[in-house]
């Protein structure tokens, strides 16, 4: 299978399915000497388990990542650090009665066309428990910013149609949800507990906020700031859209309400707005790097479907099993990786931009 490496100088290698022995990555490309431990990762992977809040999957897995390379006393050692979680609580026969269904809203269909096989239970390399090899990788990423001055946080500004009027960032952590607006929590919490009595799902938006940025970060072509934000958020299998700064709204302004103006505060460069989103050219521009994702509703839902087999047969179709009513708030923390991921890969493909850079480097010892 094509398609499971991430990244170009810090790059990730993820494995496993969501009903096997378990799931990893292998980084590859992180600096020796970076202070790191399995606790340091346990936090971010704590975030993301299945059973953490009531809104999630009644699945109870630990999700304990075990190091198995690459760190030695706590610290980096520039070679490749694996990492791997074990499955404690896997039922696979939840999934037995639609081995031969495709389910709507999935990878199945694909996979079995693609393939000629497909690991049903649970969906396999598509299934949103993949993304725990994400967010493993990701810590190890957020830790190397960290040294830079870079923070990435994100937060759900949208869920089961209520938005977030304010941005309240101390209310993220007080809600199950991760909304920085408390009243729209409680409006959403409302919402998904309506839909999980119907037997239904709702959907979502979350916003993340990389702030410390560097001017001048991104490749001017292919490998822009944003478009290697946008394809990372992307490849997360709920996501159908991403939008930066105005975003959308950018198409209704007129270039001089778009325009970011610019003026000198305190010896340096400032925007006066961000409709950028903090990217311009494709180069972080000093400001917030801002961005949205939108996330579908969670396709495993109880209620009586229309479906084929892969006998091509008509049928009807129940997903019984543990699933998220929202998948949107244990995937904040999985957007937050995959943006740390591409700003780590990118900081390091910057340092190669200017002989200066490399002089410093090699002939300043």
């Amino acid at each position: 299978m094509a398609g499971s490496v991430f990244g170009n100088l810090f790059k990730v290698s993820t494995f496993g399915e969501s009903h096997g022995e378990g799931l990893g990555v292998i980084v590859d490309g992180c600096p020796a000497g970076l202070k790191i431990d399995s606790e340091y990762i346990q936090k971010d992977m704590d975030r993301r388990r299945p059973g953490s809040n009531k809104f999630g999957t009644k699945r109870n897995e630990g999700d304990k990542v075990r190091i198995l390379s690459g760190v030695f006393e706590g610290v980096t050692e520039g070679t490749p650090i694996a990492m791997v979680v074990f499955n404690e609580n896997q039922k696979s026969k939840d999934y037995s009665a639609i081995m031969d269904v495709f389910r709507p809203g999935h990878a199945d269909m694909g996979f079995w066309e693609k393939y000629g096989i497909r690991d049903y239970r649970g969906g396999g390399r598509s299934s949103g428990r993949e993304t725990l090899s994400r967010v493993a990788s990701g810590a190890v990423a957020r830790r190397f910013l960290e040294e830079l001055g870079i923070q990435v946080k994100a937060y759900v500004t949208e869920i089961a149609g209520v938005k977030a009027e304010k941005r309240d960032f101390d209310e993220v952590s007080k809600n199950p949800l991760f909304m920085p607006d408390k009243e729209a929590a409680e409006a959403a919490a409302e919402e998904i507990e309506k839909a999980m009595q119907s037997k239904d799902s709702v959907g979502g938006v979350i916003e993340c906020r990389i702030s410390g940025m560097p001017i001048g970060v991104g490749e001017p072509v292919f490998d822009k700031l944003d478009a290697s934000l946008a394809k990372a958020v992307m490849s997360i299998g709920a996501v159908k859209g991403v939008e930066f700064g105005a975003g959308f709204g950018a198409a209704t302004l007129l270039g001089s309400e778009n325009n970011d103006g610019m003026r000198m505060k305190d010896g340096k460069i400032t925007k006066l707005t961000n409709n950028s989103g903090g990217v311009l050219g494709g180069f972080s521009d000093g400001d917030d790097v801002v961005f949205r994702a939108a996330f579908k509703p969670t396709p495993s839902i109880a209620r009586l479907q229309q479906s084929v087999t892969r006998f091509k047969e008509d049928t009807d179709i129940t997903v019984n099993g543990r699933h998220d009513p929202s998948v949107v708030p244990r995937a904040v923390v999985v957007v937050e990786a995959m943006a740390a991921l591409t700003v780590a890969d990118l900081m390091l493909m910057n340092m190669s931009a200017r002989m200066d850079n490399v002089i410093k480097i090699y002939k300043e010892k």
